[in-house]
């Protein structure tokens, strides 16, 4: 049955093709990219091969979220949100294989292992640039699986004020407000965001040791109820037509509302979870003769992450996250994560077609968790100094060669070399590369130990005999692109030495005082896996058909080993990568018409895939399909006035996975929902559409 659905997916999206006649591509040959090698390129002419979504895409998807734009528009990806961050996945690789940024910039709030994603405005997204695979070169650790770049909305100049208002199902509230000015050389952008959800269970059943028994009235949440805010500003003062200078902050807070039942052991939570963050960053650019240019930025961030208690915690647990006593009202520290970040770049072109980009990076990393490490606190630093060149050998064929030298006070000395080309035949693309990947342990993969009562009791180990991450990433792929149809296809395979994953340990590895204490249901540490593959095919296709009808979609291949040692056995044995699926896809299908001077009508309807997600434990997650339909009005436009409404269903066909608490999920989705949202913009003075600026170096040759 479930093969038949995938294929009356198929057939309904080539119908839809079918029925499409012929126009011209206007978005994607012209769109710039810089993620790839930090450097302009018109995206057909990118050395390195750059997946984008977007500004007209993400207006017809009307996406809520981060996770929700690139769940439905990528099929790369997969999510699975909770309350400790965003599961994400790319290829493969999990949440800490994956480096995001905003404008150039790292993101700053890993909790548990994950990124909560939610720190990242929907509404500023301009659009998002997305290269797989290792970059550690370029951007240094954490990017083995790839690198995901938010480009935000920045006006240039003018007065501008801008409110959206989102509201759906299940309590779902998403407020956007901004305000934005130039006085002379000076410009302000004020951002400030809301959001809430009021959380939804799916099953009341639980399984609370995953094999010997099951609740059925448990009240935990599939996912609970929650409210977030932020308020950031950007200020930017351009001293001479050369020099630009800004300095930017933002303040975060984030909490999150646990219901408690009636059985201890299970749905007892105690307490709510709560996190703070802030960040202040200065800089500037210098733009130098001949195209040459100067970027500095100097950065700052704070995560923290609190427990608000809602009942009387009068149980002295030793080693475990609630010392005695804990009353309503008080608030405990779990983790507080600081990062200083310093970078110096330079872009410079050379004879012969060179483009030589340089920098120098320092970064420090703090964390104090007072119940969930032994010391104090913990810190670690890194420096860094990379080259890339970017040369045409001949006139068709680009080569792009680079070499990071790193240095970890923990764990030394580093090079990670990467080589890619690309060759232009007509209208066809062949792209390569090679890639070396290179990822320090964390400071909570070193240093994290906690016990944690849920669904039973589970032992975390952190791990200080870790050692580094190394990778080594390899690509081929092609790509056709005319002035109405654009195919991509690649292949991959990413090889990850010593890559570290928390791993079920047996009792006898465990701390002994922990085991005959608390009886742990199961105990995981941190450890290096002795080799782990990941393999696979990406294929994304778009057919702007005529100018009111697209039609495209994408398909991921992927598959993955990997070997750990058994210590009990003394011998290896295959181990799972958690959360990979055989196969994902999406589908979409946009039809946009202008009735009147006055009003256009967009509508859209999208699809995504996943067959079963495989895990080590606590069973697999289901495989799924889910169906969403949009609708865009823009309206009333004058010339300050901006209007524009939108409206949609998601998961039309009401599916709900309904497996137990305590086991893995294939998605969340609480079944059908609906939203609606408004939005306005008040603008007077030239609000050109952004050539974006970010700390990302802006330098390319003008390429045919």
């Amino acid at each position: 049955m479930y093969h038949k659905k995938w294929i009356v997916a198929a057939v309904s999206f080539g119908i839809v093709a079918l029925y499409a006649d012929g126009q011209e591509l206007q978005d994607t040959i012209a769109e710039i990219v810089v993620t790839g090698t930090g450097t302009e390129h018109l995206l057909k002419n990118a050395p390195v091969q750059t997946e984008v979504i977007s500004g007209k895409t993400l207006e017809n998807y009307a996406g809520k979220s981060i996770e929700d734009i690139l769940g439905g528009l990528s099929a790369s990806f997969d999510f699975m949100e909770d309350d400790m961050g965003s599961g994400m996945q790319m290829n493969g690789l999990g949440n800490t294989y994956i480096l995001v940024l905003i404008d150039g910039k790292r993101i700053h709030g890993d909790n548990g292992g994950q990124n909560d994603l939610s720190i990242i405005d929907a509404a500023r997204i301009e659009r998002i640039e997305i290269v797989k695979g290792a970059a550690s070169a370029l951007y240094g650790s954490d990017a083995i699986a790839g690198v995901i770049n938010i480009i935000t909305k920045k006006p240039q100049s003018g007065f501008m004020v801008e409110n959206s208002t989102r509201g759906g199902s299940y309590g779902d509230l998403r407020q956007h407000n901004a305000i934005a000015f130039t006085v002379g050389r000076l410009a302000s952008l004020t951002n400030f965001n809301l959001k809430h959800s009021d959380g939804w269970q799916n099953t009341s059943i639980e399984a609370p040791s995953q094999t010997e028994f099951y609740i059925d009235d448990s009240r935990n949440k599939t996912v609970n109820r929650n409210t977030s805010w932020q308020i950031a500003e950007r200020l930017s003062y351009r001293a001479t037509d050369a020099l630009e200078l800004y300095a930017e902050g933002n303040l975060y807070w984030k909490r999150i509302y646990r219901p408690n039942g009636k059985h201890a052991s299970v749905d007892v939570k105690g307490y709510d979870m709560e996190y703070n963050n802030s960040a202040v960053s200065a800089g500037g650019q210098w733009k130098l003769p001949k195209g040459n240019m100067v970027t500095m930025d100097l950065d700052w961030n704070r995560h923290a992450y609190y427990y608000d208690y809602t009942l009387t915690w009068l149980v002295d647990v030793e080693g475990s996250n609630q010392p005695y006593p804990y009353f309503p009202g008080d608030r405990a520290l779990q983790s507080d994560q600081q990062r200083t970040m310093g970078t110096l770049k330079g872009v410079f072109s050379l004879p012969y077609k060179n483009l030589l980009s340089a920098g120098l990076e320092y970064r420090y990393d703090w964390l104090k968790a007072p119940q969930r490490i032994e010391s104090e606190s913990v810190s670690d630093n890194t420096e860094a100094l990379y080259l890339q060149d970017e040369f045409y050998l001949l006139q068709p064929l680009n080569i792009t060669a680079g070499l990071r030298l790193n240095r970890n006070e923990n764990f030394g000395w580093k090079l990670t070399p990467k080589i890619s080309a690309m060759l232009k035949l007509g209208l066809f693309r062949l792209r390569t590369s090679w890639a070396q990947g290179f990822k320090t342990p964390t400071l909570k993969e070193l240093h994290y130990k906690y016990i944690r009562d849920m669904n039973g009791v589970r032992l975390y180990l952190g791990n200080k005999n870790l050692k580094p991450q190394m990778s080594n990433y390899f690509s081929f792929g092609g790509e056709y692109t005319d002035k109405k149809f654009t195919i991509t296809a690649t292949g991959y395979y990413n090889k990850v030495d010593d890559m570290i994953n928390l791993v079920t340990i047996s009792r006898s590895e465990a701390p002994g005082e922990y085991v005959i204490k608390y009886d742990p249901v199961n105990i995981k540490q941190y450890k290096n896996i002795e080799n782990a593959e990941t393999y696979g095919v990406d294929i994304n296709l778009k057919y702007n058909v005529n100018k009111e009808i697209s039609v495209g979609g994408g398909w991921s291949y992927l598959d993955t080993q990997a070997n750990i040692y058994d210590t009990d056995k003394e011998e290896m044995k295959k181990a799972t990568i958690d959360g990979m699926a055989h196969h994902k896809a999406n589908v979409f299908a946009t039809w946009n018409h202008q009735w009147t001077p006055s009003y256009k009508l967009g509508i859209g309807i999208y699809g995504k895939f996943s067959t079963k997600r495989y895990y080590q434990d606590y069973g697999n997650g289901k495989g799924y399909q889910i169906w969403r339909l949009t609708t865009t009005h823009d309206f009333g436009k004058s010339k300050a006035m901006e209007y524009r409404a939108e409206a949609g269903v998601d998961n039309l066909f009401n599916y709900i996975d309904r497996t137990p608490h305590g086991l893995h999920l294939g998605t969340t989705t609480p079944g059908t929902t609906v939203y609606a949202s408004l939005i306005i913009r008040f603008s007077k003075g030239k609000q050109t559409k952004n050539k974006i600026k970010t700390n990302v170096n802006q330098t390319s040759y003008e390429e045919n």
